[in-house]
C-alpha cells in the first residue's frame, strides 16, 4: 500500500495529541508501518499545533511536504486555511466550524477572515464541516472535540467501529471512556 498521510491541526489545547496518539495506535493495530511526528509552536499560549501521521506498508519520514495530505484534520477553521497547500489535490479536509481568534485578531491588527468553509471550498478543496464543539458538548465535554473529529474522519476508513473503540479503550481513561465513545459515535453520524 502507498503512504497515506493526515495532519492534524489545530490550537494549543484542544487535544490533537491525543487524538494523533489513538490514530497512530489504530493503525499499528490494523498492521501498518506508522510514523507520528509532533511539530508545534506556542502550544501552551493557543499557538498552531500541527501532527503529522502517515502509515503504509513502509514509511521512511514522519514529515509530510506540500501537496502529500490524503487528510487535514483540523480544530478549528483558521488552522484548515493556515495548512491547505499541504493538501492533495483530491484530499479531503475535515474541520470543526469553530473560530478561536489568534493573537492579532485579539489585540485588534487583524480580523478573522469571513466565509472560511466557502474560500476553502473554492480553492477546490473537498471540505466536511461540523460544529465539533456543540457536537462534545452533546456528548458531555467540550474537551472531546477531538473525538468528534476523529468520529468524522473514521467515516473515511473502511475499518469497523470496533477498531476505533478499541483505540479509545487502550488511550482514554476510563472514567471518560463512555463520553468519548459518545462523541466518536455523533461525529461518525454527523449528517
Amino acid at each position: 500500500m502507498d503512504t497515506k498521510n493526515i495532519m492534524i491541526v489545530g490550537v494549543g489545547g484542544q487535544g490533537s495529541l491525543l487524538a494523533s496518539k489513538l490514530l497512530g495506535h489504530l493503525l499499528l493495530s490494523q498492521g501498518y508501518d506508522v510514523k507520528v511526528s509532533e511539530v508545534h509552536g506556542m502550544s501552551q499560549r493557543g499557538g498552531s499545533v500541527v501532527t503529522y501521521v502517515r502509515y503504509g506498508d513502509a514509511v521512511y519520514s514522519p514529515v509530510i511536504d506540500e501537496g502529500q495530505a490524503d487528510f487535514i484534520v483540523s480544530f478549528e477553521l483558521l488552522e484548515a486555511a493556515r495548512w491547505l497547500p499541504y493538501l492533495k489535490k483530491d484530499g479531503i479536509i475535515v474541520t470543526n466550524t469553530q473560530q478561536i481568534d489568534p493573537m492579532p485578531v485579539i489585540t485588534g491588527a487583524a480580523e478573522y477572515p469571513e466565509n472560511l468553509v466557502d474560500s476553502l471550498k473554492n480553492a477546490g478543496a473537498k471540505v466536511d464541516a461540523l460544529d465539533c464543539l456543540t457536537l462534545a458538548e452533546q456528548a458531555g465535554s467540550a474537551k472531546a472535540v477531538n473525538i468528534v473529529l476523529l468520529g468524522r474522519l473514521s467515516h473515511y476508513f473502511d475499518l469497523p467501529d470496533e477498531v476505533w473503540m478499541k483505540s479509545l479503550e487502550a488511550n482514554v481513561p476510563a472514567k471518560f471512556l463512555e463520553m468519548n465513545k459518545k462523541a466518536f459515535e455523533l461525529g461518525k453520524n454527523y449528517k
